[in-house]
């Protein structure tokens, strides 16, 4: 953390008390803003907001969030919104207090602010391989120090908090349901079922991870190998091994039967990766399957294929 703004705008004993659930307070908001620091988890957030219903628009610019909320408020349907404000506007921040302000006497409205120390937000630059928004033309630790100076007046509007420093993915997720989700939308899990390729590597925010190279691989018949396990033919060959069915029969009824343990423990998604080698056949149609099973049986699933264009 910068030692010249931490004092001004975060003091340290105040992050573990704005990091917990908040109550009805923030799951009352009609309109949530999320800002904060490049690379502090702002996308993971605004696909959190998605999965408890709201109705979501990253950087949307910041003289259209008035026009945006007045559509929001005409709307048939009641649904909550969120958008993302940040760095990315420029010197248009500076116009965001006062149009803020305004806002809040109009509906409820609540902002969002995720930062994390510089050094953990330069590493993340450097692994995913992405710029910072401010430009190649200087080192990310410069960029993050300026970006600092030009969010500095947003930081004490916040409602909440949050320090990602030491949160991975599924904590923020579920730091951010436990604030903003309605009672009447807990007891639901949100369960991503994907598609990958052990030669491109194991997705790394998988819970359950299912290995299903046991089965015969379509790659090695000249017609299937630029197809994928979406393709009839792909499917139908996939399926005409017994070993497949039962495969499919087996995990269904255990994540069936496992899905309501973890609601019970308090987890609001769940990620279920199947893997073969190349992530475009056998895993494909296993995917597939069990979204088909799990939809079924009642549960939200959301249906992912990483590596089939690979």
């Amino acid at each position: 953390m910068n030692p010249s703004l931490k004092d001004k705008a975060d003091p340290a004993e105040h992050r573990g008390d704005q990091q917990k659930p908040l109550g009805e307070g923030l799951t009352s908001a009609d309109l949530v803003i999320i800002t904060g620091m490049s690379g502090a988890g702002k996308q993971t957030a605004i696909k959190s907001f998605e999965d408890l219903g709201f109705g979501a628009v990253d950087n949307l610019p910041i003289a259209l969030v008035p026009k945006f909320v007045e559509l929001a408020r005409d709307a048939k349907t009641q649904r909550r919104s969120v958008l993302t404000i940040d760095i990315r506007e420029g010197q248009s921040l500076k116009q965001f207090p006062k149009i803020f302000a305004e806002l809040r006497k109009q509906l409820s409205i609540k902002l969002l602010f995720l930062d994390a120390d510089d050094e953990v937000l330069r590493r993340r630059f450097s692994e995913t391989r992405r710029p910072h928004p401010l430009g190649p033309g200087t080192t990310v630790l410069d960029s993050l120090k300026n970006e600092r100076e030009l969010l500095q007046p947003l930081r004490p509007l916040a409602d909440l908090f949050i320090d990602t420093t030491k949160l991975n993915v599924h904590e923020l997720r579920a730091l951010i349901n436990a604030n903003f989700e309605h009672k009447e939308e807990s007891g639901k899990i949100v369960v991503y079922v994907n598609s990958f390729g052990f030669r491109h590597g194991v997705p790394p925010d998988s819970d359950l991870v299912f290995d299903v190279r046991f089965l015969p691989n379509p790659n090695y018949i000249p017609e299937f190998k630029k197809l994928t396990g979406k393709h009839p033919s792909v499917a139908r060959y996939i399926r005409s091994f017994p070993q497949t069915m039962e495969f499919i029969n087996k995990i269904s009824e255990l994540l069936i039967y496992l899905l309501p343990h973890y609601i019970r423990e308090g987890k609001s998604y769940l990620t279920i990766s199947f893997g073969c080698t190349g992530g475009h056949h056998r895993s494909v149609l296993i995917a597939s399957e069990i979204n088909k099973r799990l939809k079924k049986a009642g549960f939200l699933v959301k249906e992912q294929h990483r590596d089939v264009t690979k």
